[in-house]
């Protein structure tokens, strides 16, 4: 369903002090989102803190290079945010992601709202504006600055630009429709340099990440004729290959590079212990269907969940529901 603009303008309008929040693990989509819609506010004389769960994940650091994103408990305290009017949740609709902010915007009095494009959803007390066909919500901070009339401009344009082209596989994904393109076509004219961006992303790895990277590949299991394929991190390895949780990040879409792959999942191993789990998929299997099933969610091609337990116990659970699903998607094309 189409986003109501109007109503949002008149929300923003009608407040003054904004907290922007999204979720834990941030990538460049929440990242990208909360600076850009930052600067659209501020651009209208709000007063706007960006504040999330986890820190910036060292790779993304160039995003925010004046460090506007503070982490709650760590460099700003709950009590500093008392002056707050709005609390406005970006690329996420899940209580789990908000992770250690959740405290915060639960007891939080005033107005929240959330801008998404993610299906999955929990009940946050907060008027939504979401489209769920919006390739990223980055895309949709594009038009609400247009919504609010504000010019984009080069600090806008970066962060949102990383936003886009990284929630689409750098244009790769079937999201990448040509609504899209005309928004990438709108953030290069403000200012958005796509060679630099690449660069900084893709072409700056440590050692580590690449090693760990060739670990995680070393250890990809195929079934179901070679349709699925799946791999897992454990916390060990990070130190082994003095690499960082966040060097997993995209390693999941490798695994969809290999010839006659369809659905593809990574089980990172958490610190605190459990496994976040990355699902991918190029067949009719939906991803959010099956993430919801363990209390995550998504998009239908690209979703997550966390699961507590041992790698076997966590593997056996999830797998299980992963080849019930692409078999019942396989009978299911056989009937037609």
């Amino acid at each position: 369903m189409a986003i109501n603009w109007n109503r949002f303008v008149e929300v923003i309008r009608c407040h003054q002090r904004f907290v922007l929040v999204s979720h834990i693990r941030p990538d460049c989509d929440a990242l990208g989102s909360e600076l850009g819609m930052a600067s659209v506010l501020r651009t209208l004389s709000k007063s706007v803190r960006i504040v999330n769960g986890q820190a910036t994940p060292p790779n993304l650091a160039f995003i925010d290079p004046e460090n506007q994103i503070k982490v709650i408990g760590q460099t700003i305290q709950p009590g500093e945010l008392g002056d707050t009017d709005i609390v406005l949740i970006l690329d996420t609709s899940a209580w789990a992601q908000i992770g250690p902010m959740s405290d915060f915007v639960r007891g939080f009095s005033g107005k929240k709202i959330v801008l998404d494009h993610h299906a999955s959803a929990d009940d946050l007390s907060a008027e939504e504006f979401k489209d769920v066909t919006a390739e990223a919500t980055g895309s949709l901070v594009v038009q609400a600055a247009e919504a609010l009339n504000v010019k984009l401009t080069p600090e806008m344009a970066t962060p949102l630009y990383a936003a886009v082209a990284t929630d689409t596989g750098w244009f790769r994904f079937p999201s990448a429709s040509s609504s899209c393109y005309r928004t990438a076509a709108k953030l290069i004219d403000a200012g958005a340099q796509p060679a630099a961006i690449f660069s900084t992303l893709y072409e700056q790895d440590t050692l580590g990440r690449v090693k760990l990277r060739g670990l995680i590949l070393t250890r990809i299991e195929s079934e179901i004729g070679g349709r699925l394929a799946h791999t897992h991190v454990l916390q060990d390895d990070f130190s082994k290959t003095n690499s960082l949780p966040s060097d997993t990040e995209d390693v999941v879409n490798i695994l969809l590079a290999i010839r006659g792959t369809e659905f593809a999942a990574i089980f990172v191993e958490q610190k605190d212990g459990g496994f976040k789990i990355s699902f991918r998929s190029r067949c009719h299997v939906d991803c959010a269907k099956l993430a919801e099933q363990f209390g995550g969610g998504g998009h239908k091609a690209a979703a997550g969940a966390f699961v507590k337990g041992q790698l076997a116990d966590v593997q056996r659970t999830i797998l299980v529901a992963v080849r019930n699903a692409m078999l019942t998607d396989e009978s299911s094309k056989s009937k037609v």
